[in-house]
């Protein structure tokens, strides 16, 4: 992989010497050497591996104006430039998934741009004008509450969103074997799709089991470059939506939590969540667990706190207030980069874990305001077919 500054002077010489006239100097190369070490390449992997991006299309990249993600939208928006992408940025202050997003980005992405990255330091923020009036296309089934979803959703734009992401983190994991990555995770998708159920035991002492039949997998891989696609960078993980309202057992969360307002914890004691019913209905285990209770409970507050707004009849808000605690989905982590770091973003990717994540799920049948991933080491996991035939996938963290 060439870094920006060979593209750049390979692009330039080519230039010149079609021209025969004198090059002048552009902004990136002026400004090459600004960011830390490592960044350039890291970008240059993300537009020209992960989202193939082409001349004249449309790149809107969605931030906040923290450190971190500033720099990293930076050196995004100049790997665009360089493979003459229309490039727009576009910064919010930092909204966590209980904020809306601000008017002007939903206004941004309204425009349908072909590419949306979204770099930002806690959430995107909800869509206030698709929670009132969730948006449908004209000939695709679905409807959406946030444009985002819906752009995805009716296979109008691809996409990558880095929550809480870090220059350390993004430097790190973007460059990797994307090959052996996209190969792990077809093998999981394939399994996963013809099974019925999941259990899942690790040596922490994780007992569950979930169905999944009807479901569908999906790769995580860094193949966002078809309308439609899209994931985490980060990459690196195989999920799918539990079917709901049907797993049952024991989940002890090991290694880092997620929280509703923006980034993770490790807890000096696991975490320990019975599951009936597809719920999470009892959560133990010392100050770690009361932290994460406070944010399940803040997920409830919040769904009833749309009492009396446009497009929220009760039954809606009801839903969306016994959601808050349902399992919503099931990871595996493929990066081998990744390791933990208190962040979220990188920490389910780990290579070795799995993670379940407590709110909404990812086919749009069981909304809620929170998401809420957490980290499950070393487990085993192994797949029930309709025949009750089993295939072991995962076993101690390894990929069998």
């Amino acid at each position: 992989m060439k870094i920006l500054e060979d593209i750049w002077e390979a692009q330039m010489k080519q230039v010149s010497k079609k021209s025969r006239k004198p090059v002048a100097k552009g902004p990136w190369q002026r400004e090459l050497g600004r960011f830390p070490r490592g960044l350039t390449k890291a970008a240059m992997v993300a537009i020209n591996d992960v989202m193939r991006v082409k001349k004249n299309e449309r790149v809107l990249i969605i931030t906040n104006p923290e450190a971190d993600v500033w720099m990293i939208s930076k050196a995004l928006a100049d790997a665009a430039m360089i493979k003459g992408a229309e490039t727009t940025i576009i910064t919010q202050p930092t909204r966590t998934s209980l904020d809306y997003a601000s008017d002007a980005v939903i206004g941004a992405l309204r425009s349908e741009p072909e590419v949306i990255i979204s770099i930002s330091a806690a959430k995107l923020g909800k869509d206030r004008f698709g929670l009132s009036k969730p948006y449908t296309f004209k000939g695709v089934q679905g409807s959406w509450p946030h444009i985002f979803n819906a752009l995805m959703g009716a296979n109008k734009s691809r996409s990558f969103w880095s929550p809480a992401v870090t220059l350390d983190s993004f430097i790190r994991t973007v460059p990797v074997d994307y090959k052996l990555m996209r190969s792990r995770a077809s093998k999981l998708r394939r399994a996963l799709d013809k099974a019925d159920r999941v259990q899942i035991t690790s040596p922490g002492g994780t007992d569950l089991e979930l169905g999944i039949r009807g479901r569908e997998g999906f790769p995580d891989d860094g193949s966002f470059w078809k309308p439609g696609s899209g994931g985490n960078l980060p990459a690196g993980e195989v999920y799918i939506s539990p079917t709901n309202y049907e797993a049952q057992g024991v989940i002890v969360f090991d290694g880092s939590l997620a929280l509703i307002e923006g980034g993770a914890f490790v807890p000096r004691k696991p975490v320990i969540v019975d599951v009936v019913d597809g719920r999470a209905v009892r959560i133990y285990g010392g100050a770690g667990a009361k932290r994460f209770e406070k944010s399940l409970v803040a997920g409830e507050k919040a769904a009833r706190a749309m009492k009396g707004q446009p497009g929220w009849p009760a039954k809606r808000i009801a839903s969306y207030e016994k959601n808050a605690r349902h399992l919503g989905e099931l990871g595996i982590g493929l990066n081998p980069s990744a390791r933990v770091t208190g962040n979220m973003l990188e920490d389910e990717k780990i290579l070795g874990t799995c993670h379940i994540a407590v709110g909404s799920n990812y086919d749009n049948d069981a909304e809620a305001f929170n998401h809420l991933d957490c980290i499950i080491k070393a487990p085993t996991i192994t797949l029930i077919g309709k025949s009750g035939r089993t295939k072991q996938i995962m076993k101690n963290g390894r990929i069998v």
